[in-house]
């Protein structure tokens, strides 16, 4: 049998497989001897994927919402439980892990199924459209979540802010407060994240500052204080510390204090960082230019 010219998350029919010169009797075999992976009835892949994809599809529906953005690289503020999408008259839901057993209430625990109608075609067999699955994350996540992922998508280039205007049109109006709040500038979700509670608490802030002897940095808060935002993308070991020690040794020359909050309390605690921003910036002078 010939190698089937398949990425390791594309499903693929019978049909599709015939259509490549494969004959029935070799699909067959490559299914017996591990080749090919026979997902569910008509629904092949060239190997298990990491992505969830084959899991989805083993269910009876596609890979969706936050799960489907976490493959382009979107922020998402969690990626642990699988998101599937199904159709309404879907019926014989099977098990994510073995196409024989039906999907049973507990198995539900580490699985968020969505029943909304599609908007568009879906991308492929395997998952739902990049429309679709940015209209299911901004509904399933909460709103600041929403607003670091709509941020990252437009980093990140992958929808104009027309494009999710059009999302935004097909959601409920409650919903567009979140495309007022993005602005794509932030590098990662936990910048959207202080962004918005330097926001809330009213606080005078400038993003994306470059500064002499220092380079880059997150934020400027009040003019004094300096935030740079832990990301959860990007464990850098010990040479990464010392040149950020470096650059908070060259900032404090120049007057400014810096805060490193770690992603997991930017995200999870974000009363304990707003506490310390305020307390900090009560206690700091006003820097000397």
């Amino acid at each position: 049998m010939q190698a089937v010219e398949a990425r390791h998350d594309q499903v693929l029919t019978r049909a599709d497989l015939i259509g490549a010169g494969i004959r029935p009797k070799q699909i067959t075999r490559a299914v017996r001897d591990g080749r090919l992976l026979r997902v569910r009835r008509d629904r092949y892949m060239v190997a298990a994927s990491a992505s969830g994809v084959d899991r989805a599809v083993r269910i009876g529906g596609r890979l969706a919402c936050v799960s489907a953005l976490v493959l382009l690289g979107v922020f998402v503020l969690d990626g642990s439980l699988l998101h599937v999408h199904l159709e309404r008259t879907m019926s014989r839901l099977r098990s994510p892990d073995d196409p024989r057993r039906p999907l049973h209430l507990g198995s539900r625990t580490s699985l968020v199924l969505h029943w909304w109608p599609l908007r568009e075609t879906p991308a492929t067999l395997g998952c739902v459209s990049l429309f679709d699955a940015v209209a299911q994350a901004v509904r399933c996540q909460p709103v600041r979540a929403a607003v670091a992922t709509v941020d990252s998508l437009i980093h990140l280039g992958l929808m104009s802010r027309a494009e999710l205007l059009d999302v935004f049109d097909v959601l409920p109006e409650r919903y567009r407060v979140i495309l007022r709040l993005s602005d794509g500038i932030a590098e990662s979700g936990p910048e959207t994240f202080v962004r918005l509670m330097l926001r809330q608490a009213g606080l005078r802030y400038e993003a994306q500052v470059k500064i002499r002897g220092v380079g880059r940095v997150d934020f400027v808060v009040e003019g004094r204080l300096i935030i740079e935002c832990d990301s959860r993308a990007h464990h850098e070991g010990w040479d990464k510390q010392r040149r950020d020690r470096k650059r908070d040794l060259a900032a404090a020359a120049h007057g400014y204090a810096t805060l490193r909050p770690l992603a997991e309390d930017i995200m999870y605690s974000p009363e304990e960082v707003r506490a310390a921003v305020c307390g900090l910036l009560r206690t700091l002078p006003r820097r000397v230019r």
